[in-house]
């Protein structure tokens, strides 16, 4: 599958295309059987009308709620105040955007957008960077095992890509991070496990975080290189793995990094990860 290869890990025993198609014919079949829907109190045009909205429901119900995720982020903030990686942090108020504020020693006020899946575009489109941040990131956190982790994190770059040269925005992020209590688990084994912390009852090994292009020289016709090779650095990424012991020195060796090269036949992108030394792991599209 395209992008696959943009992180380490995989999801063992995710469905296969096969399946899924199996899955839906089979739901095409329940519209169809007249004698199971009435033992069910409805019609097939009962059935019909409502099964959108009926699949909107059980996702919702199945993906882990906002709730959550603030419980993930705020134990794995409280974690980094109490090692010293940041002094503070601030939680985001109820029914704003949700943004963390973070204060960290030598770098200043740090923002993370706190996301889900970011194939979607409300992930990876609808933010704003605020405009007292020194460093900004989004965060995606993402159980879902419709794709595997890269394939997810791919979509995700390609919208941020678009979005990274519209002339719409003027606004950027530093970098991205793909991390959730899901990491390290049976379904989404990660190859840093030995690096892993203990937060709320489970071993959570250190997030994949990449960094992001500067949004610079646009549209300069000579500019066809942003970060290519991974020559931007940032500063938040040293205190973020700091958590997980992992020293100053070592952080190159986990923190990754996207590009993008424009060339003749149109535009690439290239998501590398790292997860220790000599490893890694590389993705680059095609141009287009």
């Amino acid at each position: 599958m395209a992008g696959e290869t943009a992180t380490p890990c995989n999801h063992p025993g995710a469905p296969p295309d096969e399946v899924i198609d199996l899955v839906a014919e089979a739901v095409k079949a329940i519209a169809r059987d007249d004698a199971f829907l009435q033992r069910h109190g409805l019609t097939a045009q009962d059935f019909e009308l409502a099964l959108p909205a009926a699949i909107q429901r059980i996702r919702g119900s199945a993906a882990a709620g906002n709730a959550d995720r603030r419980e993930f982020l705020t134990d794995l903030f409280k974690r980094m105040v109490v090692s010293g990686a940041i002094s503070t942090f601030e939680k985001p108020e109820y029914g704003k955007d949700t943004v963390y504020r973070l204060e960290v020693n030598g770098v200043g006020s740090v923002a993370i957008i706190q996301k889900g899946c970011p194939d979607g575009a409300h992930s990876s489109v609808a933010w704003s960077a605020p405009e007292w941040a020194q460093e900004t990131y989004l965060w995606w956190l993402c159980d879902s095992l419709q794709y595997e982790p890269g394939e997810h994190v791919a979509k995700g770059v390609n919208r941020l890509r678009k979005r990274f040269f519209a002339e719409a925005y003027s606004d950027s992020i530093d970098g991205i991070i793909f991390h959730n209590a899901m990491c390290g688990s049976p379904l989404r084994p990660c190859p840093k496990i030995k690096r892993a912390i203990e937060l709320g009852g489970r071993m959570i090994p250190p997030p994949c975080v990449w960094v992001m292009p500067e949004r610079i020289d646009l549209n300069d016709p000579n500019a066809t290189n942003w970060n290519w090779s991974g020559e931007r650095s940032r500063q938040f990424p040293k205190a973020l793995l700091s958590a997980f012991g992992i020293d100053e020195h070592e952080t190159p060796h986990f923190t990754g990094h996207i590009g993008f090269l424009k060339g003749g036949r149109g535009m690439r992108t290239t998501i590398s990860a790292r997860y220790g030394t000599g490893a890694s792991t590389m993705y680059r599209s095609n141009s287009r």
